[in-house]
């Protein structure tokens, strides 16, 4: 059983977005439909800006699937870019007939300055290309595969928006979930207020960050471990939580709440059910505890800041004559905090099916299957 690793490639308007992974078992079911329908939901949510109205965004698997079913072969997939009919004189590979004008306006809060000089860029189209959230496209695609892998073993991902700008949500578990996809902010309440200052940012020719929250039930007890740094699953949590464009700070479980608590109000008591399993009394912890799980839910919370790209610029300076100038403007959201849960949940999965190979490996389901009732019965009470 080779690593599971995965990567993607693409430019926001170049002519498609590529994924790649490596280390797929055989023999499980991938449904293109639901890899659909959570690219649907990336491009959706109050606040979004033009470019949705454009991309149809629809996966295509190149290879590695065969009558729905991984063979345990490299899986390519791709996603067309229906704008790039628009962009082929000024981003294709050929030779332009007519060079395209250079976008040197540098805009605050984006890759531009840093991506220019760190790669000798005089275009900063050479930086925003690659830099744009249009890459979490893949992203979902990927974490769409990882989570259809981890249902078989009833493991289920959702999210909410927490808050945006000032207006928070005071929802507690359990959540509907049906409710939440059914707001056009991806909220369990207070969806009215958080449109209205999406809608007040707008008018304002401003943006608007926030936080939401991911939840993954099912997971056995033992994923990830202590005995590195880089296996602790809190670790690899955060750090693909912060790898994602516009994301500033993650927790785990109760987070920076729990900093202002003594500690008998916060670690949860275990103990046993009427079964004599073991379990918590509470999940302050967020399902994590020395960097593995611990049979409770894994809870992340992420919070995005506002998009960088104003509609009303920003004072900035000239990559070429490091001259005072307005902010380049590209075509941008107003808030994009429903969307980002989205692809957190992609990435959260992609991290739990990475840790689930690792723990229970295997070239093919049945041979997993095998590992994990295994265990299963394993960490289960003994007479």
């Amino acid at each position: 059983m080779s690593q599971f690793t995965w990567f993607t490639a693409g430019e926001s308007h170049g002519e498609a977005l590529v994924m790649m992974m490596e280390g797929m078992p055989a023999g499980f079911p991938i449904d293109m439909n639901q890899i659909n329908t959570h690219l649907r939901r990336r491009q959706g949510g109050h606040g979004r800006g033009d470019r949705q109205k454009i991309e149809r965004d629809t996966i295509h698997i190149l290879s590695g699937v065969r009558n729905a079913q991984t063979l345990g072969s490299p899986i390519a997939m791709l996603v067309q870019n229906r704008d790039w009919e628009n962009w082929q004189g000024k981003m294709g590979p050929q030779k332009f007939d007519t060079e395209p004008e250079k976008v040197t306006r540098l805009r605050p809060g984006h890759a531009d300055m840093a991506g220019a000089l760190k790669y000798a860029h005089d275009d900063v189209r050479n930086v925003l290309e690659r830099a744009s959230a249009r890459e979490t496209t893949s992203r979902v695609a990927v974490g769409a595969v990882a989570r259809q892998c981890l249902s078989l073993f009833d493991i289920e991902l959702h999210s909410f928006v927490r808050r945006i700008g000032a207006i928070e949500s005071d929802a507690q578990p359990p959540y509907d979930w049906d409710a939440v996809e059914g707001s056009v902010v991806r909220a369990p309440s207070h969806t009215e207020e958080m449109v209205a200052a999406i809608d007040a940012a707008r008018a304002a020719g401003d943006t608007l960050g926030g936080v939401y929250e991911v939840v993954a039930e099912g997971l056995p007890v033992g994923l990830g471990s202590y005995v590195q740094w880089d296996r602790k699953l809190d670790g690899l949590l955060a750090q693909a939580i912060m790898s994602i464009q516009a994301h500033k700070g993650v927790v785990v479980g109760a987070g920076w709440e729990a900093t202002q608590r003594p500690g008998s109000q916060v670690h949860d008591v275990i103990e046993a059910d009427a079964e004599g399993d073991l379990g918590h009394r509470t999940n302050r912890a967020g399902g994590i505890e020395g960097g593995m799980t611990n049979g409770e839910p894994v809870v992340v919370q992420a919070a995005v800041k506002p998009i960088s790209t104003l509609l009303k610029p920003l004072d900035s300076a000239d990559l070429a004559t490091r001259q005072k100038v307005e902010a380049h403007y590209e075509r941008s959201d107003i808030s994009v905090v429903p969307a980002a849960g989205v692809v957190g949940e992609a990435m959260v999965a992609i991290v739990l099916w990475t840790a689930f190979l690792d723990k229970f490996g295997g070239d093919s389901l049945s041979e997993i299957r095998r590992n994990y009732d295994g265990y299963v019965r394993s960490t289960a009470r003994r007479e």
